[in-house]
């Protein structure tokens, strides 16, 4: 059974930082490209980060800069570290994994305010 479980989520002020994990479970993580999206309210879902098997990266040019990407291949885990977060951060956080199928994570919230 595959899952994708995501965890660091919270309320933060602006300018302030969270680490966000996504443990997986079920898939070759190695072989998969990891991806972080969020969702705001009353908006389309939308891509924040993804990483390659390779460990290429690409980033929205709305984070790019104040949020980094990572993988952890030996603990099947992605992490998204997210500093100087501002209000328009606030949304759902996604984890995916990709390869011949999509799959999805839960959620988790994150809350920039003051």
């Amino acid at each position: 059974q595959v899952q994708l479980v995501e965890s660091g989520g919270g309320l933060v002020q602006p300018g302030g930082s969270l680490r966000l994990s996504c443990a997986t479970s079920g898939i070759r993580f190695s072989s998969y490209v990891i991806g972080w999206y969020r969702q705001a309210p009353g908006k389309q879902r939308e891509l924040v980060a993804t990483i390659t098997s390779g460990g290429s990266m690409n980033y929205a040019d709305s984070v790019r800069g104040r949020f980094t990407i990572s993988r952890d291949n030996a603990k099947n885990t992605v992490y998204l570290q997210m500093n100087g977060l501002k209000p328009e951060d606030t949304a759902v956080y996604y984890c995916n994994g990709k390869l011949a199928f999509s799959y999805w994570g839960q959620g988790t919230q994150v809350t920039v305010s003051s």
